[in-house]
């Protein structure tokens, strides 16, 4: 059976997420009609993850190693599949042929010299008109690396560098990378302007949230708050290199994820970490933003929730947001410009190993990247602490049923990219 034969709706398809293992590797799922996934192969990238270890905090082991999106992603024609590694900044490209099956064709390092126990290239946007890729790497200061990819797939990394750091800013921590859907303009998310790495943890291990600003005034390390300079846009160039980085407001704390509708190519919805909500935003033809107001999620459980990744149904209809803190899912209503909660939560808590916790200081199962059929008919969720990767049955009020479960590697898996 063809790629193309075999991913119709109704059909079934195919899942693919990274182990993030130290001997890094891309799961393969295929996908049945009605939601199950079975495990096909793992392919190794050739490069290395960060393992359990999570380079943002220092921590030996914990879930969301690199506080990313976007680390496996798909070109647009199905013909590649690209994924970082993180542990030694390098980049995999794979041939996706028949049946889904991956095919190594090369792996490069992005050019970030790596430092200390892991590196943290984590997200990844292709422009297929420029034959580029885009590497966001989660500590700087040369956050964005670009790569080159020829008709075959074959990567060639770039001297060029961008930062998201500011002058009085310089270790911020960038979460992913989006095109425009023009490929027009790189949109980067952000959500720490100091990393808990270096603002460290408490004597109970909480961590420390608070420092000391330029001005001596105590500051939230959170991006964009108060500070409205939380995304950065980059125009790109004809040839696929980027502008200077314009750093405008991101509408509320740690404008972590981005995600464009897919029938509105102006408009986009931004997940946020420290704001514990979503807003939709706009961007016009010179890459200026405008984001309305944050709509929030409940957080009687604790503030600073986590809200982290989300994913679009083909209609635009409804929005899919991952907690990180509470360990399940959020759902929104998007009518027009307006977004309202649709179900909070929408499943039920997925129960960890009660080794981590979140921002908010409650225990969590880590979960990170989701990924929604192209039919809108099933969500994907990984659950890294839980090593659990489950899928869901979408219902029309927003709800979701478990329809399936697979062991994943402990608390190490990111990304999520599928047909």
């Amino acid at each position: 059976m063809s790629k193309e034969m075999s991913t119709p709706n109704g059909r079934g398809g195919h899942l693919y997420m990274q182990t993030n293992e130290v001997k890094n590797a891309v799961v393969h799922y295929h996908r049945s009609a009605n939601g199950t996934l079975t495990e096909v192969e793992r392919v190794a990238t050739g490069g290395a993850g960060s393992g359990t270890f999570k380079p943002i905090s220092g921590q030996e082991s914990a879930p969301n190693s690199f506080e990313g999106a976007a680390s496996v992603i798909l070109s647009p024609d199905r013909k590649f599949l690209f994924a970082t590694n993180g542990g030694n900044n390098s980049v995999s490209s794979f041939a996706v042929g028949d049946q889904g099956k991956l095919r190594l064709i090369d792996t490069k390092p992005t050019g970030n010299a790596v430092e200390g126990k892991s590196g943290t290239a984590k997200s990844l946007a292709y422009s297929p008109s420029k034959g580029m890729l885009y590497v966001v790497h989660s500590f700087g200061p040369d956050h964005i690396r670009l790569m080159s990819v020829s008709s075959d797939g074959k990567l060639t990394p770039r001297a060029e560098r961008y930062t998201c750091n500011t002058a009085d800013k310089p270790h911020r921590v960038p979460t992913m990378g989006v095109l425009s859907p023009d490929e027009k303009f790189l949109l980067v998310g952000t959500t720490f302007d100091v990393p808990i790495a270096i603002s460290g943890t408490y004597p109970d291990g909480s961590p420390i949230l608070w420092v000391s600003g330029p001005n001596g005034e105590t500051k939230s390390v959170a991006s964009n708050a108060p500070d409205p300079d939380g995304i950065v846009i980059h125009r790109v160039n004809e040839d696929g290199t980027l502008g200077e980085g314009s750093f405008q407001d991101g509408g509320g704390g740690s404008p972590f994820y981005i995600a464009f509708l897919h029938n509105r190519p102006d408009t986009f919805i931004i997940g946020y970490a420290v704001g514990d909500g979503v807003a939709l935003g706009r961007i016009d033809e010179d890459g200026r933003i405008g984001v309305g107001k944050v709509v929030p999620i409940d957080t009687r459980r604790g503030k600073i929730a986590e809200l982290c990744w989300a994913s679009v149904s083909p209609d635009d209809r409804l929005l899919y947001a991952t907690v990180f803190g509470y360990s399940n899912i959020t759902t929104f209503h998007i009518d027009g410009l307006e977004i309202r909660v649709a179900k909070d939560p929408a499943c039920p808590v997925v129960e960890g190993d009660g080794t981590a916790r979140g921002l908010c200081g409650d225990v969590t199962s880590g979960p990170s990247d989701n990924w929604i059929t192209p039919d809108g008919a099933f969500l994907y969720q990984i659950y890294g602490n839980a090593s659990k990767l489950v899928g869901y049955a979408t219902k029309p009020d927003g709800s979701l049923e478990e329809v399936t479960s697979v062991a994943i590697p402990y608390n190490s898996p990111e990304g999520l990219a599928g047909f």
